[in-house]
């Protein structure tokens, strides 16, 4: 068993995660009422499911749940006892195995999940949260769906987190994360031609960085698995300004997050901090790029999955339309969560066959 991913709850979590299973568990009526005027229908007509308008709310009131704009520490904290509080209760695992990765600065620690005795594949799993804060503990609960979706490998990274180790850290963590899985990979049973990256949000940014910074190599990966990505770290697209507040992930956040991790404003145009500008992305990997309908983040993902279509790249783009950023944390509480989580299980399961 992981001892890395162990969280002992607080009793105040505790009572979160009652009450977050009994809202889950609540008719779609019901909720829509309770949240009244929060009910929202986005400029593309799509409408924002009541627990995501739930969710915002208790972000927005709620300083314990508010993502950024704290200390850096509390922030960190707070992350993991939400993510604790709303972890379903999955399947015991066959292997959860606590590893280390020699990287440029240090051991970079990492937890393999298998959920059955053999493997179809390996996915190097790189976790959000602004480049700030989160990690294995926080991404524990989804990390475990997938392997069980895919009956693949999932090597979960802990990269180096600013501020204190700002840009290009985490990049240089995930590569090394990259180059240990496919070493490994024959030792695990698994060919070497079914390794994916994934992540969500700014671990969605990595593993699109990780799929451009390995193309042409020798062994590449067999997907790049994007969930609600950070790809351009320099524009305000429209979704920025239509989802601003009140959802969870806000603009505010993101200016926090960013001023963390690339606070050199010359670097932000960097491919490896904004993958988007990348002047060439033919020959990178196949693509699942999936977005939030209500996610500040929604068009610059859009916009990638748009330029990794016209250089060619097999691409599909699934829009999440009633979610917010965060969702695949939130499979306790959503049903329209965990419908869009099984389908990026699906979509892994099908590149490693």
């Amino acid at each position: 068993m992981s001892q890395a991913t162990e969280l002992s709850l607080s009793i105040s979590a505790r009572i979160q995660r009652v009450v977050m299973r009994g809202t889950g568990a609540l008719p779609p009526s019901v909720l829509r009422r309770a949240v009244g005027k929060r009910n929202r229908v986005n400029s593309d007509g799509d409408r924002l499911a009541p627990e995501m308008a739930l969710t915002g709310w208790v972000a927005e009131t709620l300083p314990a749940f508010e993502l950024a704009g704290k200390p850096v520490a509390k922030a960190r904290a707070d992350l993991r006892e939400n993510a604790g509080a709303l972890a379903e209760d999955l399947p015991p695992m066959a292997v959860e195995e606590d590893l280390h990765i020699d990287g440029p600065d240090g051991r970079i620690p990492a937890t393999r999940y298998r959920a059955q005795i053999e493997s179809v594949g390996v996915m190097v799993f790189f976790h959000g949260g602004g480049f700030v804060q989160g990690d294995r503990v926080t991404h524990d609960n989804l990390v475990r769906r997938l392997a069980i979706a895919t009956g693949a490998d999932v090597l979960s990274v802990d990269y180096r987190l600013a501020p204190e180790h700002p840009f290009p850290a985490a990049v240089d963590d995930a590569l090394a994360a990259w180059r240990f899985a496919v070493d490994k990979a024959p030792t695990w049973g698994v060919p070497v031609d079914r390794i994916a990256v994934a992540g969500d949000s700014a671990g969605g940014n990595l593993s699109a960085v990780i799929a451009q910074q390995v193309r042409g190599e020798d062994v590449t990966p067999c997907l790049q698995m994007l969930i609600y990505p950070a790809t351009d770290l320099v524009t305000k697209r429209e979704s920025r300004r239509e989802f601003a507040s009140g959802l969870f992930l806000t603009d505010e956040h993101m200016d926090w997050f960013l001023d963390h991790y690339v606070p050199d404003l010359a670097q932000r145009t960097d491919p490896r901090v904004s993958p988007l500008l990348a002047d060439d992305l033919s020959g990178v990997a196949p693509a699942y790029v999936i977005v939030a309908g209500f996610d500040p983040l929604r068009d610059e993902g859009i916009a990638y999955a748009e330029r990794l279509r016209e250089a060619g790249v097999p691409v599909t783009l699934d829009r999440a339309s009633s979610l917010i950023h965060g969702f695949a944390n939130m499979t306790l509480i959503s049903p329209d969560a965990r419908a869009a989580v099984n389908r990026i299980g699906d979509a892994l399961a099908g590149a490693f066959r």
